[in-house]
């Protein structure tokens, strides 16, 4: 494991390669790192354009982390669709073809602390952290006589 910083210079330009070559493919995927965790993010309004953009550029990340010799934990990829018109289930994604798995969506997804749903209304989140809130409270009542 390289230190936050090592990683950020050895990885920024495998991310330069991949965003250019997006760029170049017409595929309009938007791509965030935090250390170790990279994040896809593709805003269409289908289901099929958004699931071709994010095989595509799974593609090209695949490809080039195999060029420099680096290996995808396929088992901590995740894939969420956040919808707010789509009435139906999101497709899974396939990625079998890279010896990848076949990524089911999620229906809530925690990232950095923070829960989300499809419609990123927070009541999951909210839900969560305050049933943690409560149990708490609960815990200190029954506690309050431990020193």
């Amino acid at each position: 494991m390289l230190s936050p910083i090592l990683s950020a210079l050895y990885f920024s330009l495998i991310f330069h390669i991949f965003e250019k070559r997006a760029k170049n493919l017409k595929i309009p995927v938007s791509f965030l790192s935090f250390v170790d965790d990279e994040l896809f993010i593709s805003q269409e309004k289908s289901l099929e354009k958004t699931n071709s953009s994010l095989f595509c550029s799974h593609n090209i990340i695949s490809f080039l982390l195999e060029q420099f010799r680096l290996v995808i934990e396929h088992r901590k990829s995740k894939v969420l669709f956040f919808q707010i018109a789509w009435p139906l289930q999101p497709a899974p994604l396939d990625l079998s073809h890279f010896r990848g798995p076949i990524l089911k969506p999620k229906v809530i997804w925690k990232y950095l602390g923070f829960i989300f749903d499809r419609k990123l209304s927070f009541q999951q989140h909210i839900k969560f952290y305050s049933n943690k809130a409560l149990s708490i409270i609960k815990y200190m009542k029954m506690h309050k006589n431990s020193t």
